[in-house]
């Protein structure tokens, strides 16, 4: 029994995505990829990325992670900060939830830097789930959920030495060091630091290619665990230093920060986090717990962009009450339970102040039923009290069927609802000279309403044998329509950017089509097929969104040898990337030389890693990205004059800096 406890325990702070119901049954995982899972009897259409597929590229950081897997589209923000952007279903991330251990994590002033600043080393796993997440967690997700797994200080090994070095003048160091502290506690700390030293301007337009940028991040977690009473927590502590400088290759912060001299920008943030998590299981009712998770954070960037001042401030404070229990027999289970959530921000756009206070309490229940065989439903939903969105309600349905062996139909509803932070979320269009201008004054969040959408979800797996060997085909389609949303116009005018709520339609439908096949032992094949379809009525006409391919196509390969004494083994991975043409922002009233078309080419990008492991202690890597060397032309419009009315850096919908190769080691201390 006390096995059987302490298995709960950790499945009850380490699943996935908040169905606490569905984490307690048996995970069926197809064969085809240990490092890459997909369930045939969970009910929500979920992909977990485990710590070996994070392996399989560079993964500094958490916005690098996705490179070798369908489910997210990773795509760069602007032309100077070089920071890497992720979008699911063909929407931007701040229709995400995107969580740590179940505690929302990158929201607010965090928007568009802070996938970076998890590095990829602390992960032990990654959650996608497509479509409305779980009302457990909120009421903001629209498209879906990526909830982020640490490291546990109970699994941990002593020591950990991860070194990184790329042709970009990058440089990373991680260290992981653990400690078993008594037989109840255990503690580790990890140390990461970043930084580039090295000026780049591969397309010789004056500007650099990706920041000078240094970086110290430094977690430290304790882990209590008692099985034989049932108890378990968390308690982490973060502090991060995170400072970027870019612009034109002559800038000295020191001489022409504020001047006209030369143009440049400086992205200062400083963060500080604690939370806590606690846990029991009843001994005599493992089927039943209780939860309490509590998060506190501070986040202070300081940054200009040439003439343009941004800065922000945001303290933060989440905690979530929650009970599991089952309703007769464990076929019905249900959570519920109540959040809180209180923000502070003050943020400045040059000489505009747009600070305020944003606090809701929200109260949920979620009722799974699950015949343990071939169907299973979620049915959740909660009422909330938000000081500017009003009181309204949250429903989330997800409903899985099995209707033969190793095929899986899965379906899902749900609505959510979310305030925009127009500026946090759109920093990339500071980084130009046009002017912001909002067309509506009424609403109470920059004098917008909040956005509102519904997103509604089919998808189906089969796994089978082909020629003796392990595959599996499926597809999924989804549709998110809007009933109102904050629309961030870059088609009326190259000198302008207009916010206002929508006046019409605006819908984004995805359909994806998958085909995964083991080749050979120890040699997998992943291929999909993406479409996107997404339109909203702008002041200026029904267009499809700026920035997004409406066609993408995307394969990895991936080969290991024998495992040979003493641990020694090969490698192999190579992911390849085809993105047709995108809507581009409207440039036709610029001078020619500062001119784009209405849409962008289509272009390819190819990664390729090989590690060599020597022992279980010891391995060696490298890689390339983008090693076709595709650059985007005319990167910077105005880039000659960049405080003229044509600059913009922030058109950008193919890689900048060409081809970039790298290298590094790991070591452990088991």
């Amino acid at each position: 029994m006390q096995k059987q406890i302490s298995i709960l325990l950790l499945f009850f702070f380490c699943a996935f995505n908040s169905f606490a119901q569905d984490t307690l049954q048996e995970i069926k995982v197809k064969g085809n990829s240990k490092s890459l899972k997909k369930s045939y009897s969970l009910t929500a259409n979920t992909t977990v990325l485990t710590s070996k597929e994070l392996l399989k590229a560079a993964c500094c950081n958490l916005a690098e992670s996705f490179e070798t897997n369908p489910s997210i589209d990773v795509n760069f923000s602007d032309a100077l900060t070089g920071t890497k952007q992720i979008k699911m279903l063909g929407l931007t991330s701040p229709y995400l939830m995107i969580t740590e251990e179940n505690i929302p994590s990158v929201r607010g002033a965090s928007q568009a830097y802070g996938l970076s600043f998890t590095p990829g080393t602390w992960v032990e796993s990654i959650q996608i789930t497509k479509g409305a997440g779980s009302v457990v967690n909120g009421f903001e997700s629209i498209s879906g959920q990526i909830n982020t797994e640490l490291i546990k200080p109970i699994s941990d090994i002593p020591f950990f030495l991860n070194a990184y070095g790329s042709t970009d003048s990058r440089f990373e160091l991680n260290t992981h060091f653990n400690k078993k502290i008594s037989e109840k506690w255990s503690s580790s700390l990890f140390v990461h630091g970043n930084t580039r030293v090295s000026k780049n301007d591969m397309n010789d337009d004056g500007f650099l290619d990706n920041p000078l940028a240094k970086q110290i991040n430094v977690l430290n977690r304790w882990q209590y665990t008692n099985a034989e009473k049932g108890w378990v927590s968390f308690i982490n502590f973060r502090y991060m230093n995170d400072q970027k400088q870019t612009g034109e290759l002559n800038f000295d912060t020191d001489r022409d920060k504020g001047t006209t001299n030369y143009w440049g920008s400086e992205i200062n943030t400083e963060r500080f986090d604690v939370s806590t998590k606690l846990g029991y299981v009843f001994p005599d009712m493992p089927y039943q717990s209780i939860g309490f998770q509590n998060a506190f954070n501070s986040h202070d960037q300081n940054s200009y962009f040439g003439l343009n001042k941004y800065n922000i401030k945001q303290k933060s404070y989440y905690s979530n009450l929650i009970f599991n229990s089952i309703i007769n027999n464990t076929k019905h289970k249900f959570s519920t339970g109540l959040n809180f959530t209180y923000d502070k921000y003050g943020e400045f756009v040059n000489a505009n102040d747009y600070s305020r206070i944003d606090n809701s309490v929200g109260a949920f229940f979620e009722y799974t039923y699950d015949n343990t065989d071939d169907f299973s439903a979620v049915l959740g939903g909660r009422i909330d009290n938000h000081n500017r969105l009003g009181t309204f309600a949250t429903l989330r349905l997800h409903v899985r069927y099995n209707p033969w062996e190793k095929g899986v139909l899965r379906f899902s509803a749900g609505r959510g609802k979310r305030s925009a932070n127009v500026f946090a979320e759109n920093q990339q269009l500071l980084a130009s000279s046009r002017t912001f201008d909002f067309l509506d004054t009424n609403g109470k969040i920059y004098g917008l309403n909040p956005e509102i959408a519904w997103n509604y979800g089919l998808s189906f797996m089969q796994g089978f044998l082909l020629f003796g060997k392990n595959a599996d085909v499926g597809f999924d389609f989804y549709r998110t329509d809007f009933q109102n949303q904050a629309v961030v116009d870059v088609l009326q005018s190259p000198q302008q950017v207009l916010f206002y709520n929508l006046i019409g339609k605006s819908y984004a439908n995805s359909l994806q089509v998958e085909f995964n096949y083991e080749l050979a032992k120890h040699f997998n094949l992943r291929t999909a097929y993406k479409y996107y379809d997404i339109q909203a009525d702008y002041l200026s006409g029904t267009y499809q969104r700026p920035l997004q391919a409406k066609h993408r196509f995307f394969g990895n390969l991936g080969y290991e040898t024998h495992i040979l004494d003493k641990g020694k083994q090969w490698k192999f991975d190579y992911t390849f990337n085809w993105l047709g043409k995108q809507q581009l922002p409207n440039t036709s009233t610029n001078p020619e030389e500062d001119r784009l078309s209405e849409f962008s080419p289509s272009f390819s990008v190819m990664n390729i890693q090989v590690t060599r492991t020597f022992s279980s202690t010891f391995e060696i890597y490298i890689g390339g990205e983008n090693i076709g060397n595709y650059k985007q032309d005319n990167v910077i419009l105005g880039n000659e004059n960049p405080f003229g009315p044509t600059f913009d850096a922030s058109i950008v919908y193919g890689p900048v800096f060409g081809q970039m190769y790298y290298a590094g080691l790991r070591f452990k201390i088991k």
